[in-house]
């Protein structure tokens, strides 16, 4: 009965991830839309080396985190341990984003470490079915 409240818990955290990390491609979509826009209007070469110096690492590092957050949230769908260990990465690094990542990042934590969940992975959240 305790885990199948828990897999709902797990169900809930890979929704939210699934959707963080959306949002942080979007950004990086975003972001390298911006600054292919600002390149037009640049004709100085030096803020041109600037603007793919600091462009490049941005969208890199928005890529990766919401590749790695989707990753780690279709694992906890698939009840896959190293999708449990990477969401819980994840949304421990996810605390620094204050408020709404700290809330986020608590509760998936909180989830991700509870003894029936740890149960409900082992067992790849099969359905537990009486004897008949």
């Amino acid at each position: 009965m305790e885990e199948n409240k828990m897999k709902k818990h797990v169900t809930v955290a890979a929704i939210l991830q699934i959707v963080f990390g959306s949002i942080n491609l979007i950004a990086a979509l975003a972001v390298a839309f911006a600054f292919g826009f600002v390149d037009q209007f640049v004709d100085d070469p030096t803020a041109m080396k600037v603007l793919g110096i600091v462009g490049v690492p941005i969208i890199t590092l928005f890529a990766l985190i919401g590749v790695a957050i989707v990753a780690g949230g279709i694992g906890l769908l698939s009840c896959k341990n190293w999708g449990r260990v990477l969401t819980l990465v994840m949304a421990g690094l996810g605390l620094m984003n204050i408020p709404i990542g700290t809330l986020k990042g608590v509760y998936i934590i909180w989830v991700l470490v509870q003894p029936e969940t740890t149960v409900l992975f082992d067992k790849g959240c099969r359905e537990s079915h009486p004897a008949q």
